[in-house]
């Protein structure tokens, strides 16, 4: 809600850094639900529900919001993005196979907060914006691996620090108000490229055990 609030009154670097926070609490709760037995404590609450309803709205609908609001895709390309990135991400969502055995997402997971957030620091042509939205968007419903960063095991000795410095990026972009020529931006695009990348190179480089 302070995300939205923030976005309501166009201070996108209040806006994200109350998404840098989300994205933060994101990591822990499920490790903490899973350390303290939600399941059992708490059997009456579907953690995993809340969870989607959070996520969507964090993750879809304000960053979505954002990057109509903010003028980065004019005109059509603004309707056409924001219409995409929310019916696309609902029906993400609602897939049943969206998880793989390995705890990775099948398709792009819908974290357009993370690329709207590198969008704002880096702001490239809109063609480039609008092209970037449309194949993560049909990369979602595509036999492709993205990692969670917490839950995948593979490499996570190397994915979750990379997770964490992502946050730390995003959080000083935004700061600095997503200043031209912050470092931040460098490590922004550098964690990003790997976070998006590193699961389908998982797919196509095989675990020892085959």
């Amino acid at each position: 809600m302070l995300a939205l609030l923030a976005a309501a009154q166009e201070k996108w670097s209040i806006m994200f850094l109350w998404l840098v926070v989300a994205f933060a609490v994101d990591g822990i709760d499920g490790p903490l639900a899973r350390k303290y037995d939600v399941k059992a404590n708490a059997p009456r609450f579907d953690g995993v529900l809340l969870d989607l309803i959070i996520d969507y709205l964090t993750y879809v609908f304000i960053p979505a919001f954002a990057l109509f609001q903010s003028g980065l895709l004019p005109g059509w390309t603004g309707w056409f993005a924001i219409i995409v990135i929310t019916f696309a991400s609902a029906m993400y969502f609602a897939d049943s196979r969206m998880k793989t055995e390995d705890n990775s997402f099948q398709g792009f997971p819908g974290c357009w907060n993370m690329l709207v957030l590198v969008l704002f620091a880096i702001e490239p042509n809109f063609w480039v914006s609008l092209a970037i939205v449309a194949v993560l968007a049909i990369a979602m419903f595509l036999p492709l691996k993205f990692i969670h960063p917490v839950r995948t095991m593979r490499w996570r000795n190397l994915s979750l620090p990379i997770a964490l410095a992502w946050t730390f990026f995003a959080g000083w972009a935004a700061w600095v108000d997503f200043h031209p020529e912050s470092w931040a931006h460098w490590g922004l695009i550098a964690t990003s490229l790997y976070l998006i990348l590193v699961g389908i190179v998982q797919q196509i480089v095989p675990t020892r055990s085959q």
